[in-house]
């Protein structure tokens, strides 16, 4: 399994495609290669634009209303803009529509098949969580071209997808991905700071090469919940992207307009007080500089994880980015950053006023 396409209900596809192209330095898709990455565009292309950026591995469906019979039009009425639908490619699309169909989960495009140049593809539609829907592809490779995922951008993969839903839907959510998908249960998270907490179940495709953590708020206030009531509903929180040299990375996103979470400067003073600290004082300085986080395993310090996360991207505060480096192979989500990184939420949502501390 492997995510083909995430899409996006935006205001204005054309805007938003500029955005991924000046920011974060993705390419657009001429109409050919739109035509053959999303077919189904020409039965909708009379009342929503659709355009579609790529950068690596990474696949971006931007759509937006040209009428009101569009789709977009009525998803817009009842969410802000963000993910609608992230599609895999699985390897039997039949029995996971069958199991769906048993299970009682609506399948909202019955599988049809069509070819793309001299490859077969099957797809279909199933409701997932949420406004979230998951497109499924099945792919006969007839042909010896094996394409060229090699990319220059400085984004080269999707590292996770995180997936938030209301209080007490957690258990019922993990069970749907391993019963329809055959998802597994990771890693579980139980993070609490002094204003507010959360529950995290990871789940991981079954060739484990997909990550989906899932999450559900633990108090009324947290940033969980601040994304639901926004959401008006459960959604995608957020996509951590992957770069192989994050420092350069962020620092040209940064000159191009791209706002990211403050760090406060007591957490690299903290840094340097943990244990085979993996980085020269030089690196630790330029990574200060960007506000990123660090992260390892003090026992295996080479094992390096480096993170840092986008303001919001619409004006909701409902949608943002993650970017990630893993050195040497790093596994995990940064739990030793998870206390600094809630913190610097918190902040940020006691200046949206959606948290209120005392004192």
């Amino acid at each position: 399994m492997r995510i083909a396409y995430v899409h996006f209900y935006v205001e204005d596809a054309k805007t938003w495609c500029d955005w991924f192209v000046h920011h974060l330095g993705f390419h657009k898709l001429d109409d050919d290669a739109l035509k053959s990455s999303f077919p189904g565009r020409g039965d909708t292309a009379s009342h929503t634009s659709t355009e579609v950026v790529k950068s690596g591995l990474v696949c971006f469906v931007l759509s937006s209303p040209i009428s009101s019979i569009s789709p977009v039009t009525k998803y817009l009425r009842q969410h802000p803009p963000g993910v609608v639908d992230i599609a895999f490619e699985v390897e039997n699309l039949s029995a996971i529509i069958a199991l769906a169909e048993r299970s009682g989960t609506k399948v909202t495009q019955p599988t049809v098949e069509y070819q793309e140049d001299k490859n077969y593809i099957k797809q279909a539609s199933v409701v997932a969580w949420g406004g979230l829907t998951h497109t499924l592809l099945e792919k006969q490779l007839t042909s010896d071209v094996v394409e060229n995922y090699s990319s220059t951008n400085s984004i080269q993969a999707i590292d996770h997808i995180v997936l938030n839903v209301p209080v007490g839907d957690l258990k019922a959510a993990v069970a749907w991905y391993e019963d329809i998908l055959g998802f597994r249960g990771q890693q579980k998270f139980n993070i609490q700071t002094e204003y507010s907490a959360l529950h995290s179940q990871v789940m991981v495709s079954p060739d484990g090469s997909v990550q989906l953590p899932i999450n559900e708020p633990a108090t009324p206030n947290s940033q969980i919940q601040e994304f639901l009531n926004a959401n008006r509903g459960a959604g995608i929180q957020h996509i951590a992207l992957q770069t192989s040299d994050i420092i350069r990375s962020i620092a040209q996103f940064r000159s191009r307009g791209v706002s990211f979470l403050p760090i406060s400067k007591n957490y690299y003073s903290r840094l340097k007080e943990r244990t085979n600290l993996p980085l020269l004082p030089n690196e630790l300085n330029y990574i200060a500089e960007q506000e990123i986080l660090v992260d390892w395993k003090e026992d295996f310090p080479n094992a390096l994880l480096l993170q840092i996360f986008t303001q919001p991207i619409f004006p909701q505060p409902t949608f943002f980015f993650e970017f990630i480096e893993r050195r040497e192979c790093a596994q995990g989500f940064g739990e030793g950053n998870f206390r600094a990184l809630f913190e610097a939420m918190e902040l940020e949502q006691i200046k949206r006023g959606s948290l209120q501390v005392k004192g």
